[in-house]
């Protein structure tokens, strides 16, 4: 075999090499790409079943809650469970928002960083419900600010429709606090952070 067959061969086998590479590279990350899909779709499932239990849970306790769902402008369901030892405490929580008047939907995270006495396990639900557009973009940006201290409320302001064992929470947005007790009514959320979920609601983009 003369030095010119010697070459092309060499390059022919190089070309091979490189072309089983990148096979096996665009194999891996399909792999890689349809795991996290298949994440994300999991997680997105076990979410929409934390807002529906959360939903049916309230209705039960407080039936005159379906209507004022059914009505406002949007709710959202946030389902924390977190660790609260001694006097500092963290806890997480995620959940769904849901906008009846344009039917967006928008996945949510939750983190408390707040101060307070007791121990054990922290588990509850908070239902919000929203009565404004603008009070609707101030929740799904993580801009909303909740107050001090949330407030027994025996009307929302906006629709005159009573919003029984709902708190004030922020302007424009109430807050029903699940316990596995039952309905808390003194619930405070200082010091809560809600944001929109990156990643689950970009898939949603992309499905869409």
């Amino acid at each position: 075999m003369n030095k010119f067959m010697k070459k092309m061969a060499a390059l022919l086998m190089t070309a091979l090499v490189l072309c089983l590479m990148t096979t096996a590279v665009f194999a891996a990350d399909t792999d890689k790409s349809e795991k996290e899909q298949a994440k994300i779709v999991k997680e997105r499932a076990e979410i929409d079943e934390l807002s529906a239990k959360a939903l049916a849970n309230l209705y039960e306790k407080v039936p005159s809650a379906e209507r004022v769902i059914d009505n406002c402008y949007a709710y959202a369901t946030l389902s924390n469970t977190g660790m609260k030892l001694g006097i500092f405490g963290d806890a997480h929580g995620r959940g769904l928002a849901v906008n009846n008047e344009t039917g967006e939907r928008l996945y949510m995270r939750m983190k408390e960083m707040g101060i307070g006495l007791g121990l054990g396990v922290k588990e509850y639900d908070l239902i919000f419900v929203i009565g404004t557009e603008a009070a609707w973009n101030s929740f799904i940006s993580g801009d909303i600010k909740f107050a001090s201290s949330a407030e027994a409320s025996a009307n929302d302001g906006v629709t005159g429709d009573s919003i029984e064992g709902a708190s004030i929470a922020a302007k424009g947005v109430w807050v029903y606090q699940m316990t596995k007790k039952g309905l808390s009514l003194d619930a405070s959320i200082k010091g809560t952070k809600i944001y929109p979920d990156k990643k689950l609601n970009k898939y949603e983009e992309q499905e869409e």
